[in-house]
């Protein structure tokens, strides 16, 4: 298996990643998705054009969007919460429960194939599309977020679901928060620092989760501790840190209504093009 091509072939996907991470890190301002949701497609035909094999290349699709989320996320949350827009008694409620999720998610990647992980991408898209383009005011489980334990099921279910999707958990986060009436700006504002605590414990699950999976050697390409790619993080994260203010400024700027529309059309793209993927 060739990991490495020759340079004029790389350029495309130089190209391709630097847009994808000034694209990501806007998105993580603007949304509060944590930047997974770009760049996990974007890894993944990268990875494919280098030729990793099929077993892992998902896995290390994941593992890096977390790494990467980790500033991303840092930046957007601070950002955030200088507006004031940020739950954190929801964050605060979530500190213990959420990590617990992503653990217990990046230990069982080991277990999953690279289609599962993709098929659960596809899935949990539609569904936060859906929701946000045909949304309707009434459609809400209830006036305000959940006591103990629905709460925390619905903490460690967000983590353990983005865990496999290699996101933040804004995708999932917004959807549940603006399902018990709080509004969208909250939501993705809180998202931000929901991606603090989801991407730290998510990056080290992925690094013990390749390890002991006892990959081979020359499966994985250099410089790769567990499933993290330390070249794509390194590259990437300098672009996703300069591009996440300008979309904290588009999310205080925009009306609901836009929020809703702008990213439920980004869901629909993202689902697309794993499916896509799945029946090649």
């Amino acid at each position: 298996m060739e990991i490495l091509t020759p340079t004029d072939e790389l350029w495309p996907f130089i190209l391709a990643l630097t847009v994808s991470g000034l694209i990501a890190g806007y998105l993580a301002g603007a949304f509060g998705i944590g930047s997974g949701a770009v760049l996990v497609p974007v890894f993944y035909q990268m990875f494919t054009q280098l030729g990793i094999d099929e077993a892992v290349r998902m896995h290390l699709c994941v593992g890096t969007s977390l790494a990467i989320i980790v500033p991303t996320s840092i930046r957007s949350y601070l950002s955030h919460l200088k507006r004031g827009s940020v739950d954190q008694e929801l964050l605060k409620s979530w500190a213990i429960i959420v990590p617990s999720g992503v653990v217990l998610a990046s230990l069982r990647s080991i277990y999953i194939s690279g289609a599962g992980l993709r098929f659960i991408f596809v899935i949990v898209a539609v569904i936060v599309g859906i929701k946000l383009l045909f949304a309707r005011e009434s459609w809400r489980l209830g006036d305000d977020l959940p006591s103990n334990p629905g709460k925390s099921i619905a903490g460690a279910g967000i983590g353990f679901i983005s865990t496999f999707m290699g996101i933040g958990g804004g995708v999932m986060n917004n959807t549940f928060m603006t399902l018990y009436g709080r509004p969208l700006h909250q939501a993705v504002s809180t998202s931000a620092g929901l991606g603090v605590l989801i991407s730290i414990p998510g990056t080290i699950g992925y690094i013990i989760a390749g390890y002991l999976a006892n990959i081979e050697a020359g499966v994985l390409p250099i410089f790769t501790i567990g499933y993290i790619n330390l070249l794509t993080v390194i590259f990437i994260i300098p672009l996703t840190v300069i591009a996440v203010p300008f979309g904290v400024r588009s999310a205080h700027a925009l009306s609901k209504r836009q929020l809703e529309i702008a990213f439920g059309l980004f869901m629909f793209v993202v689902a697309g093009r794993f499916a896509y993927s799945l029946l090649g």
